[in-house]
């Protein structure tokens, strides 16, 4: 079972829909005991940086996570679930996030020409092939949704990268940890490919 987060923020039928495209076994909750249970967890979810990590600490979800991550758990974060892993949000005003990645999540600058959220399709420019990206092309567009974009301190962690004003990091994969800024469920095949890929990485794991 690959459980989804409900934590309040987000369309997490859309996501779970996609998962069981795709062949997943999947269970929305908020419940810590079904994170422990599943084989891999999935956080999606738009909104605020400060009301998310608000939202699972008020369920108990936040310790939760962090310990499973560390014990090596898949985990999927989408959007909010990407940020969410860094150390701080700038989004009205500085929030702690889970810190299981060093750096920070920031605003897009204001640019002739540009709206910020950056919404619609863009390409994805692969730095890593292999998991995540497994048989998805280079350039390949997948749909976003954000006016924020994580700043890892270790460029190691960068899987892709997209130009929007700037070139921003919009995926990380670790060992265990996968996350994307952009949304697999709205991105239409490419989308429903990254996340088989995910399934396979859980079951295989």
């Amino acid at each position: 079972m690959i459980a989804v987060v409900d934590y309040g923020m987000g369309n997490l039928r859309s996501v779970s829909k996609a998962l069981e495209f795709v062949g997943c076994n999947v269970k929305i909750t908020s419940n810590p005991r079904d994170l422990e249970n599943a084989k891999g967890i999935v956080v999606p979810g738009v909104g605020a940086f400060g009301d998310a990590i608000h939202n699972l600490d008020r369920l108990g979800l936040l310790d939760t996570i962090v310990k499973l991550i560390n014990q090596g758990k898949p985990y999927l974060g989408i959007c909010l679930g990407l940020q969410i892993l860094f150390e701080y949000g700038y989004e009205f005003g500085e929030h702690e996030g889970l810190g299981v990645l060093k750096g920070k999540v920031i605003r897009f600058q204001e640019k002739e020409n540009f709206k910020v959220p950056h919404m619609g399709w863009n390409q994805v420019w692969i730095k890593k092939t292999d998991g995540l990206f497994s048989n998805i092309q280079n350039g390949e567009f997948f749909y976003f949704v954000h006016s924020f974009y994580v700043v890892p301190a270790d460029d190691k962690v960068i899987a892709s990268t997209t130009d929007y004003i700037n070139e921003f990091c919009s995926a990380v994969k670790t060992e265990n940890i996968w996350a994307v800024q952009f949304h697999p469920e709205k991105s239409q095949k490419a989308g429903l490919k990254l996340l088989k890929n995910f399934k396979d990485f859980v079951y295989l794991s």
